[in-house]
């Protein structure tokens, strides 16, 4: 059964859902477009201020909930999901907001982070990943680049990184987008889509730390590489890029590769048509592992498909248990069963 969140009767600006709090986030940080991105969209969403929820593990994600007018829980390290789960389960009338870290979600919390996607708990993760530890000053974090040089990895990194996207659809995860934090425009279109999905939705915010890991997703989002490096998915469209918007992503066999339009006897026909909706992630799998060089990078939805949630499930299960529960006041549950007379 769907819990519909109360709208407000009155419209709502970005100056409702700013708080007057210092934003202590360093000139230059990406956080700094996430949280302007963020107080556009929760007034376009529509719903009553007090409806929605941020909740925050540890890391410079996690101070969000600070800069925002609304209600906020910053808790502990790698527990934002699990504490986000139980915030939603207790009032299913609630937008609950996760904002954390690639350190945060992936690191120690990353079993919740697998199990609340597995779960298809009806939340939206923003995900901040500036591949670094950037609160503690410079560690390298699950998705920091082999060979990543830092204050812990100072002869390089030798563990392969975590890919976010691959680990939601593992996790059979119903919701998955990538945005970089300079496009405003797009991140904004992505967290109403995001919104409007019941389900888990996880944003993965190309997120630039300006101090600890500067230009880490450089050579994907900086204007002199984004039209051969990023391939921006929009639904029911083809698959192209480039800067002369003639490349495309076709599938051949069973695996994806880049193509000339125009070459080789290559057409549009020949382009693959994003389907977001797909329930199969097969196709949603390889677009999130495309990588630099052989691929441009997949921005946008990438998997938006519908499934029951947790949420809808539970509740189910409780209006069931009610119905067929002879048990209707404290009495009748104390003189349920064995029943004795202390003399």
């Amino acid at each position: 059964m769907k819990i519909e969140i109360e709208k407000s009767n009155t419209p709502l600006t970005k100056n409702d859902f700013m708080s007057d709090q210092m934003v202590k986030w360093c000139p230059g940080c990406g956080s700094h477009a996430i949280l302007a991105a963020v107080g556009s969209v929760f007034p376009k969403i529509g719903y009553k201020k007090e409806n929605f929820v941020l909740v925050s593990g540890i890391g410079c994600s996690s101070r969000f909930p600070y800069y925002m007018n609304t209600y906020g829980f910053h808790s502990i390290h790698g527990r934002a999901n699990a504490i986000a789960t139980g915030v939603k389960l207790a009032n299913p009338r609630l937008s609950v907001w996760v904002n954390t870290g690639d350190g945060d979600s992936l690191a120690i919390g990353g079993n919740h982070f697998i199990h609340v996607v597995r779960r298809n708990m009806d939340l939206n993760i923003l995900l901040f990943n500036n591949q670094i530890y950037g609160l503690t000053k410079g560690q390298y974090s699950p998705t920091s680049p082999m060979g990543a040089v830092t204050k812990t990895s100072p002869m390089g990194t030798i563990e392969p990184p975590f890919n976010p996207g691959e680990l939601v659809m593992g996790a059979e995860g119903t919701f998955f987008a990538r945005i970089p934090d300079n496009n405003l425009k797009l991140m904004t279109e992505v967290m109403e889509i995001a919104a409007a999905h019941d389900g888990c939705s996880v944003i993965e915010i190309l997120d630039n730390c300006v101090i600890f890991n500067d230009k880490a997703h450089e050579q994907i989002t900086g204007k002199d590489y984004r039209d051969e490096a990023m391939l921006v998915l929009e639904a029911g469209k083809p698959m192209i890029f480039g800067k002369e918007r003639n490349k495309g992503i076709r599938l051949n066999g069973t695996e994806l590769e880049v193509v000339e339009i125009g070459k080789n006897g290559i057409t549009m026909d020949d382009i693959l048509v994003h389907d977001p909706t797909q329930l199969n992630s097969g196709i949603h799998t390889m677009l999130a592992t495309m990588k630099r060089p052989d691929f441009p990078v997949a921005i946008g939805v990438i998997r938006n498909v519908a499934k029951p949630t947790y949420n809808e499930l539970l509740e189910d299960q409780l209006v069931q248990a009610r119905e067929q529960s002879a048990i209707r006041c404290m009495d009748d549950l104390l003189n349920s069963g064995d029943t004795w007379e202390i003399q």
